[in-house]
């Protein structure tokens, strides 16, 4: 059934709002991906602060044919669902570890970073930076590395001359 003109201006609308506001974008083909699964990564999507949205695919180039975006639209193939919010880094994050989950059923595309087209790789690598809580827990395993293995050779020392 052909959605009409008035449906599509106002998924149009929400397409664009939601690319417009959003910090990152990611691109996923969900084929095959039933209804309940498909229910249970959004709520799960929406719980981390991630927005999901399903939407023609014409509409979606249109929105982002309107858009300054640096670089090369990736292909979209497939049925098109945007991953979106206002954490850079957490829809990328959060797309990328139900694609290790569900296999062919959910991939990401590509997606827009920083203001720039990235391709499927590119968006897979960002989503691969660990987080802020982890880069900083290996700063400080780093930083703290020396002084241990100095307080074990000290240690060391002490009990061999007993």
């Amino acid at each position: 059934m052909p959605i009409s003109k008035n449906k599509k201006k106002e998924i149009f609308e929400k397409v664009e709002d939601a690319i417009g506001k959003a910090k990152s974008v990611v691109f996923v083909n969900f084929h095959g991906l039933p209804v309940s699964e498909s229910t249970a990564i959004r709520r799960e999507l929406r719980a981390k602060g991630i927005n999901y949205m399903v939407a023609k695919k014409t509409i979606t180039k249109k929105v982002l044919e309107g858009k300054k975006i640096e670089g090369e639209m990736p292909a979209m193939e497939g049925e098109l669902g945007l991953a979106y919010g206002d954490d850079i880094m957490a829809p990328s994050r959060e797309v990328y570890e139900f694609q290790k989950k569900l296999d062919k059923k959910w991939a990401i595309l590509g997606g827009i970073f920083e203001g720039k087209y990235k391709n499927a790789e590119e968006m897979v690598s960002i989503a691969s930076i660990p987080s802020l809580e982890v880069l900083y827990g290996q700063f400080v395993n780093i930083i703290n590395s020396p002084i241990a293995g100095l307080v074990v050779a000290i240690n060391a020392i002490a009990e061999k001359g007993k």
